[in-house]
C-alpha cells in the first residue's frame, strides 16, 4: 500500500510540474494608453493567467435607463483568469505567443468607484461592478506594444437595478517589464 501511494505521489508531482508555466510568460507589467492605467498579468499554469488592471476606463452607466446609450469614463478595478486555447496550436504554425499572444476565454470581474454624479436628474452614490464570462484576444510584438480586446456579458450590481449587459475591455500600451518562461517564435 505504502508502494502504491509512494508511486501514485511520484507521478502527480511529475505531472504537475510537467504541466506548470510551459507557455505563458511567468509575470508581466504593462501600460495601456487607451484606458490609462496599468495591468499585470501573471501565469497560474498551462495556458491560464490571473490578468489585474487598475484604469480610468470607458465603461457603461448602468443607473441610466438606456445604459447602451451613456457611456462615461470610471476608476476601475478589472480581473479576469483568463485561459487560452489555442497557445499550442500557434506554436504549431510557428506564430509568436510572446507576452501571451492568443485567444483567451474568462471569467471578468470589476468594480467601478466613480463617486456621486447625477444620472437622469437622479443623485446616484456608491459602488459598482459586474461579474460575467467574455471571450478575447491578446498580441504582443517584440517592440513592447501589446493590445487586447474582449467582449462578453455580465451581470451589473450597485445603487441600481441589477440586470445582464454587455461587456467589452480595450487594452492598448506596452509591457514595461516581464519574466519569461517559454517564448514561441
Amino acid at each position: 500500500m505504502r508502494r502504491f501511494l509512494l508511486l501514485s505521489w511520484l507521478f502527480a508531482s511529475c505531472y504537475a510540474n510537467a504541466q506548470y508555466g510551459t507557455n505563458c510568460e511567468v509575470r508581466q507589467f504593462k501600460l495601456n494608453a487607451f484606458n490609462p492605467g496599468i495591468e499585470y498579468e501573471m501565469a497560474l499554469g498551462v495556458n491560464s493567467t490571473l490578468d489585474i488592471r487598475v484604469a480610468y476606463q470607458a465603461a457603461l452607466e448602468p443607473a441610466s435607463s438606456q445604459p447602451l446609450d451613456d457611456f462615461d469614463f470610471f476608476p476601475a478595478i478589472t480581473v479576469q483568469n483568463r485561459y487560452y486555447h489555442n497557445l499550442n496550436s500557434r506554436q504549431r504554425r510557428r506564430r509568436s505567443i510572446y507576452g501571451n499572444s492568443g485567444n483567451y476565454i474568462a471569467p471578468s470581474a470589476a468594480i467601478f468607484s466613480p463617486g456621486s454624479r447625477v444620472v437622469e436628474g437622479r443623485l446616484v452614490e456608491g459602488v459598482h461592478g459586474y461579474g460575467g464570462l467574455v471571450y478575447g484576444i491578446q498580441r504582443s510584438f517584440d517592440s513592447g506594444f501589446s493590445f487586447s480586446i474582449d467582449a462578453g456579458a455580465g451581470y451589473y450590481v450597485g445603487p441600481f437595478k441589477g440586470g445582464v449587459q454587455p461587456v467589452v475591455n480595450l487594452s492598448i500600451g506596452w509591457i514595461i517589464s516581464e519574466k519569461r518562461w517559454c517564448v514561441g517564435l
